[in-house]
Protein backbone atom coordinates (compact mmCIF):
# COMPACT_ATOMS: atom_id res chain seq x y z
CA UNK A 1 0.00 0.00 0.00
CA UNK A 2 1.27 3.46 -0.88
CA UNK A 3 1.88 6.02 1.86
CA UNK A 4 -0.86 8.32 0.60
CA UNK A 5 -3.40 5.53 1.11
CA UNK A 6 -2.14 4.86 4.65
CA UNK A 7 -2.36 8.57 5.45
CA UNK A 8 -5.87 8.78 4.02
CA UNK A 9 -7.02 5.85 6.16
CA UNK A 10 -5.53 7.55 9.23
CA UNK A 11 -7.55 10.68 8.40
CA UNK A 12 -10.72 8.62 7.99
CA UNK A 13 -10.24 7.01 11.41
CA UNK A 14 -9.57 10.36 13.07
CA UNK A 15 -12.61 11.94 11.43
CA UNK A 16 -14.69 8.95 12.54
CA UNK A 17 -13.46 9.54 16.10
CA UNK A 18 -14.26 13.26 16.14
CA UNK A 19 -17.63 12.85 14.44
CA UNK A 20 -18.62 9.58 16.17
CA UNK A 21 -19.52 8.19 12.76
CA UNK A 22 -17.95 4.75 12.19
CA UNK A 23 -16.43 3.64 8.90
CA UNK A 24 -16.22 0.36 7.00
CA UNK A 25 -13.43 -1.93 8.16
CA UNK A 26 -10.06 -1.28 6.58
CA UNK A 27 -9.57 -5.01 6.07
CA UNK A 28 -12.80 -5.19 4.11
CA UNK A 29 -11.55 -2.57 1.65
CA UNK A 30 -7.89 -3.63 1.68
CA UNK A 31 -7.78 -7.36 2.56
CA UNK A 32 -4.00 -7.54 2.07
CA UNK A 33 -3.19 -4.88 4.67
CA UNK A 34 -0.42 -6.03 7.03
CA UNK A 35 0.11 -5.43 10.72
CA UNK A 36 3.14 -3.29 9.88
CA UNK A 37 1.04 -1.08 7.60
CA UNK A 38 -1.64 -0.88 10.28
CA UNK A 39 0.94 0.44 12.76
CA UNK A 40 1.99 3.02 10.17
CA UNK A 41 -1.64 4.16 10.00
CA UNK A 42 -1.71 4.33 13.80
CA UNK A 43 1.40 6.54 13.86
CA UNK A 44 -0.08 8.80 11.18
CA UNK A 45 -3.23 9.09 13.27
CA UNK A 46 -1.18 10.03 16.32
CA UNK A 47 0.51 12.77 14.29
CA UNK A 48 -2.91 14.16 13.39
CA UNK A 49 -3.88 14.27 17.05
CA UNK A 50 -0.62 15.91 18.07
CA UNK A 51 -1.14 18.53 15.39
CA UNK A 52 -4.51 19.26 17.07
CA UNK A 53 -2.82 19.67 20.46
CA UNK A 54 -3.08 16.18 21.96
CA UNK A 55 -0.21 15.22 24.27
CA UNK A 56 0.92 11.60 24.70
CA UNK A 57 0.78 10.55 28.37
CA UNK A 58 1.27 6.83 28.00
CA UNK A 59 0.69 3.62 26.08
CA UNK A 60 -1.86 0.85 26.11
CA UNK A 61 -1.47 -2.84 25.47
CA UNK A 62 -4.36 -4.81 24.06
CA UNK A 63 -5.22 -8.46 23.46
CA UNK A 64 -3.20 -9.66 26.44
CA UNK A 65 -5.72 -12.14 27.83
CA UNK A 66 -6.64 -15.44 26.19
CA UNK A 67 -10.26 -14.29 26.13
CA UNK A 68 -9.45 -11.24 24.04
CA UNK A 69 -6.97 -13.07 21.78
CA UNK A 70 -9.51 -15.78 21.07
CA UNK A 71 -12.09 -13.14 20.21
CA UNK A 72 -9.89 -11.95 17.32
CA UNK A 73 -8.11 -15.19 16.55
CA UNK A 74 -4.63 -13.84 17.33
CA UNK A 75 -1.79 -15.00 19.53
CA UNK A 76 0.12 -11.77 20.19
CA UNK A 77 -0.89 -8.52 21.90
CA UNK A 78 -1.11 -5.19 20.13
CA UNK A 79 -0.48 -1.67 21.39
CA UNK A 80 -1.58 1.92 21.04
CA UNK A 81 -1.07 5.32 22.62
CA UNK A 82 -2.91 7.33 25.29
CA UNK A 83 -3.27 11.10 25.03
CA UNK A 84 -4.29 13.61 27.66
CA UNK A 85 -7.70 14.06 26.05
CA UNK A 86 -8.47 10.37 26.53
CA UNK A 87 -8.11 10.60 30.32
CA UNK A 88 -11.25 10.96 32.46
CA UNK A 89 -11.56 11.62 36.18
CA UNK A 90 -13.15 9.15 38.56
CA UNK A 91 -16.52 10.56 39.53
CA UNK A 92 -17.13 12.24 36.18
CA UNK A 93 -19.91 10.34 34.38
CA UNK A 94 -19.14 9.00 30.92
CA UNK A 95 -21.11 10.62 28.12
CA UNK A 96 -21.92 7.96 25.53
CA UNK A 97 -22.59 10.62 22.90
CA UNK A 98 -18.81 11.16 22.67
CA UNK A 99 -18.21 7.49 21.85
CA UNK A 100 -19.39 5.04 19.18
CA UNK A 101 -19.68 1.52 20.61
CA UNK A 102 -17.94 1.50 23.99
CA UNK A 103 -17.06 -1.46 26.16
CA UNK A 104 -15.09 -1.54 29.40
CA UNK A 105 -12.04 -3.46 30.52
CA UNK A 106 -10.58 -3.69 34.02
CA UNK A 107 -6.81 -3.31 33.97
CA UNK A 108 -3.71 -2.48 35.93
CA UNK A 109 -2.02 0.81 35.10
CA UNK A 110 1.74 0.89 35.59
CA UNK A 111 3.23 4.31 36.39
CA UNK A 112 6.90 4.40 35.42
CA UNK A 113 9.63 6.16 37.41
CA UNK A 114 12.42 5.32 34.95
CA UNK A 115 12.76 4.87 31.20
CA UNK A 116 12.44 1.41 29.66
CA UNK A 117 14.08 0.76 26.30
CA UNK A 118 14.19 -2.58 24.51
CA UNK A 119 15.22 -4.99 23.25
CA UNK A 120 15.80 -7.42 26.08
CA UNK A 121 13.62 -5.78 28.76
CA UNK A 122 12.66 -8.30 31.46
CA UNK A 123 9.89 -8.50 34.05
CA UNK A 124 12.45 -7.67 36.75
CA UNK A 125 13.46 -4.52 34.91
CA UNK A 126 9.84 -3.50 34.49
CA UNK A 127 9.23 -3.85 38.22
CA UNK A 128 12.39 -1.91 39.03
CA UNK A 129 11.30 0.90 36.70
CA UNK A 130 7.76 1.08 38.12
CA UNK A 131 6.74 3.67 40.70
CA UNK A 132 3.55 1.77 41.39
CA UNK A 133 0.35 0.32 39.97
CA UNK A 134 -3.18 1.70 39.99
CA UNK A 135 -6.60 0.12 39.50
CA UNK A 136 -7.86 1.29 36.12
CA UNK A 137 -10.73 1.01 33.70
CA UNK A 138 -10.20 1.36 29.98
CA UNK A 139 -13.20 2.23 27.87
CA UNK A 140 -12.41 0.68 24.54
CA UNK A 141 -14.18 1.92 21.44
CA UNK A 142 -13.97 1.35 17.72
CA UNK A 143 -14.20 3.62 14.74
CA UNK A 144 -15.15 0.54 12.68
CA UNK A 145 -18.83 -0.25 12.10
CA UNK A 146 -20.36 -2.84 14.43
CA UNK A 147 -17.01 -3.97 15.86
CA UNK A 148 -16.47 -6.01 12.67
CA UNK A 149 -12.71 -5.88 13.07
CA UNK A 150 -9.63 -7.92 12.41
CA UNK A 151 -6.30 -7.40 14.13
CA UNK A 152 -5.16 -4.92 11.45
CA UNK A 153 -8.27 -2.79 12.01
CA UNK A 154 -7.76 -2.48 15.75
CA UNK A 155 -4.03 -1.76 15.37
CA UNK A 156 -4.70 1.03 12.87
CA UNK A 157 -7.41 2.35 15.20
CA UNK A 158 -4.97 2.87 18.08
CA UNK A 159 -5.68 -0.56 19.57
CA UNK A 160 -9.34 0.47 19.94
CA UNK A 161 -8.55 3.11 22.55
CA UNK A 162 -11.44 5.18 23.88
CA UNK A 163 -10.99 6.58 27.39
CA UNK A 164 -8.86 5.74 30.42
CA UNK A 165 -9.94 6.09 34.04
CA UNK A 166 -7.46 5.71 36.91
CA UNK A 167 -8.14 5.36 40.61
CA UNK A 168 -6.48 7.79 42.99
CA UNK A 169 -4.40 5.12 44.72
CA UNK A 170 -0.85 4.19 43.74
CA UNK A 171 0.53 0.97 45.26
CA UNK A 172 4.23 -0.03 45.13
CA UNK A 173 4.78 -3.23 43.14
CA UNK A 174 6.68 -4.67 46.10
CA UNK A 175 3.47 -4.68 48.14
CA UNK A 176 1.62 -7.31 46.09
CA UNK A 177 2.28 -10.31 43.86
CA UNK A 178 0.63 -9.14 40.67
CA UNK A 179 0.28 -12.68 39.32
CA UNK A 180 -2.10 -13.74 42.09
CA UNK A 181 -3.89 -10.44 42.61
CA UNK A 182 -7.62 -11.07 42.24
CA UNK A 183 -10.14 -8.94 40.36
CA UNK A 184 -13.89 -8.69 40.72
CA UNK A 185 -15.63 -6.70 38.00
CA UNK A 186 -19.17 -5.57 38.86
CA UNK A 187 -21.82 -4.08 36.60
CA UNK A 188 -24.87 -2.53 38.24
CA UNK A 189 -24.05 -4.26 41.51
CA UNK A 190 -23.76 -7.75 40.03
CA UNK A 191 -20.56 -9.69 39.38
CA UNK A 192 -19.78 -9.56 35.66
CA UNK A 193 -16.38 -11.28 35.72
CA UNK A 194 -13.57 -12.43 37.97
CA UNK A 195 -9.90 -13.01 37.18
CA UNK A 196 -6.36 -12.90 38.50
CA UNK A 197 -3.36 -10.91 37.32
CA UNK A 198 -1.86 -13.99 35.70
CA UNK A 199 -4.59 -13.73 33.03
CA UNK A 200 -2.43 -11.02 31.45
CA UNK A 201 0.41 -12.97 29.76
CA UNK A 202 1.10 -14.85 32.99
CA UNK A 203 2.10 -11.62 34.77
CA UNK A 204 1.00 -8.05 33.96
CA UNK A 205 4.64 -6.92 33.94
CA UNK A 206 5.21 -9.36 31.06
CA UNK A 207 2.90 -7.19 28.97
CA UNK A 208 4.92 -4.05 29.77
CA UNK A 209 8.16 -5.85 28.92
CA UNK A 210 6.63 -7.04 25.65
CA UNK A 211 5.66 -3.45 24.79
CA UNK A 212 9.11 -2.03 25.56
CA UNK A 213 10.74 -4.67 23.39
CA UNK A 214 8.21 -4.26 20.56
CA UNK A 215 8.67 -0.48 20.45
CA UNK A 216 12.44 -0.89 20.19
CA UNK A 217 11.99 -1.67 16.49
CA UNK A 218 10.79 1.93 16.06
CA UNK A 219 13.45 3.45 18.36
CA UNK A 220 10.70 4.35 20.83
CA UNK A 221 11.30 4.03 24.57
CA UNK A 222 8.83 4.06 27.44
CA UNK A 223 9.50 7.16 29.51
CA UNK A 224 9.51 7.96 33.22
CA UNK A 225 6.07 9.26 34.11
CA UNK A 226 4.33 7.24 31.40
CA UNK A 227 1.07 5.47 32.22
CA UNK A 228 1.10 1.96 30.77
CA UNK A 229 -2.22 0.13 30.59
CA UNK A 230 -1.15 -3.50 30.78
CA UNK A 231 -4.23 -5.09 29.23
CA UNK A 232 -7.58 -6.48 30.30
CA UNK A 233 -7.83 -9.40 32.69
CA UNK A 234 -11.19 -10.44 31.21
CA UNK A 235 -13.25 -10.18 28.07
CA UNK A 236 -14.61 -6.69 27.36
CA UNK A 237 -17.97 -5.81 28.93
CA UNK A 238 -20.55 -3.70 27.02
CA UNK A 239 -21.92 -0.58 28.72
CA UNK A 240 -25.05 1.45 28.23
CA UNK A 241 -26.83 4.51 29.56
CA UNK A 242 -27.12 4.55 33.35
CA UNK A 243 -24.71 1.67 33.96
CA UNK A 244 -22.49 1.60 37.03
CA UNK A 245 -19.14 -0.20 36.85
CA UNK A 246 -16.77 -1.11 39.66
CA UNK A 247 -13.46 -2.98 39.42
CA UNK A 248 -11.98 -4.19 42.71
CA UNK A 249 -8.41 -5.46 42.79
CA UNK A 250 -7.12 -7.44 45.75
CA UNK A 251 -4.71 -5.41 47.95
CA UNK A 252 -4.58 -2.32 45.70
CA UNK A 253 -8.13 -0.93 45.78
CA UNK A 254 -10.96 -0.24 43.39
CA UNK A 255 -12.06 2.11 40.65
CA UNK A 256 -15.53 2.85 39.37
CA UNK A 257 -17.42 4.78 36.73
CA UNK A 258 -20.95 5.87 36.01
CA UNK A 259 -22.50 6.22 32.57
CA UNK A 260 -24.82 9.15 31.92
CA UNK A 261 -28.47 8.30 31.43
Amino acid sequence: MEKNILDQLAKELYQADTSCQPITALTERYPAITNEQAYQIQLAGLSLRQADGHRVVGRKIGLTSKAMQQALGVFEPDYGYITDRMMVLEGDPIDLSTLIAPKIEAELAFVLKADLSGPGVTVAQVLQATEGVMPAIEIIDTRIKDWKIKIQDTIADGASIGRVLLSGKLTPVTAVDLRYMGLVLEKNGEVAATAAGAAVLGHPANAVAWLANKLAAYDIALKAGDIIMSGSLTAACPIGAGDSIKATFDHIGSVGLMVKR
